[in-house]
């Protein structure tokens, strides 16, 4: 068996295996029948809607002949960092983290700090564009969140609403 697209090959990899890991996890749940669903059903149907999707992926990867085998570049480690610390620090921010005294700053100074940093991500960087876009996603996540669904998660840091 040879492979003639890695990129391909591996995204059904990766589908395989979450689809894998959600129907494992979807049976610590009641899953129930179609007429009587529980919690469990959707994750079940979603893991195994993600693992035919991988499978179906990974047998055209190996059937069908692309140009240039499409293989798998080096890993784009600066970028992959900044996702990741942009997530994390807005994790951080929206409830704080009490083990180092850092308060609570709220939805949309997460927002901000999490568009700024991911932003660097990117080779074309323009503070001004940044800026802009984070202002539209913290009004949007403030109207989604706070205003329509009524979810009760901090908008503010804690300092400035005690």
């Amino acid at each position: 068996m040879k492979i003639k697209s890695e990129k391909d090959f591996f995204s059904g990899l990766l589908f395989m295996g979450f689809g894998v890991a959600f129907a494992w996890g979807s049976f610590s749940y009641q899953v129930g029948v179609a007429s009587l669903m529980g919690p469990g059903y959707f994750p079940l149907l979603l893991g195994i809607l993600l693992t035919v999707l991988g499978i179906a992926i990974m047998f055209q990867a190996v059937v069908m002949k692309t140009g240039d085998g499409e293989r798998i570049g080096p890993w784009a480690w600066k970028p992959l960092g900044y996702i990741l610390g942009a997530n994390l620090a807005f994790g951080a921010l929206l409830t704080g983290l009490p083990s180092i005294k850092l308060p609570a700053m709220g939805v949309i100074a997460g927002v901000y700090v999490l568009t700024v940093i991911a932003s660097l991500a990117s080779h074309r960087f323009k503070i001004r564009e940044v800026l802009i876009l984070a202002t539209v996603l913290a009004v949007g996540s403030y109207l989604t969140f706070i205003a329509l669904l009524k979810l009760q998660i901090p908008v503010w840091p804690a300092f400035i609403t005690l």
